[in-house]
């Protein structure tokens, strides 16, 4: 069983992994303004944001990173998914998003099908490494 990097728990790949790296609550002032200058809408500015922080998470193995991948690949192919929901924070959470335009994006589906694209040249190794082992022994 794939372990989460952080519990002794099953590893959930869901799409929060992508972004919740983008979460700012009780450091806007830091990774906030870090964050702040992108725009989540530009394409420039968004393939920025994924491969510097939603794709650079050091603690993720090869094994999570092809996990993550194939149940976003999956997600991407309902046409039905409601992506924007990911981004909607209940205002009893304890979370918040580096500017306005993250609560609301233009395409928040375009942001994912940007995130697979980007993962499948920056993870390329690793994928192919997970791909040539057995997941049964995962």
């Amino acid at each position: 069983m794939l372990k989460d990097p952080f519990l002794n728990e099953r590893f959930e790949p869901d799409l929060m992994w992508f972004v919740g790296v983008f979460d700012v609550y009780d450091r806007e002032e830091t990774k906030g303004v870090e964050l702040g200058v992108y725009d989540p809408n530009d394409q420039a500015d968004r393939s920025v944001l994924i491969r510097q922080f939603s794709l650079n998470q050091p603690y993720l193995s090869h094994r999570h990173k092809q996990a993550l991948i194939e149940n976003l690949e999956e997600v991407l192919k309902d046409p039905n998914f409601d992506f924007q929901i990911i981004f909607e924070i209940d205002e009893c959470e304890a979370n918040s998003w580096p500017r306005e335009e993250w609560y609301s994006l233009e395409s928040p589906r375009c942001f994912f099908q940007d995130i697979y694209k980007l993962a499948k040249e920056v993870w390329k190794e690793d994928l192919l490494i997970a791909a040539s082992e057995d997941k049964s022994a995962w």
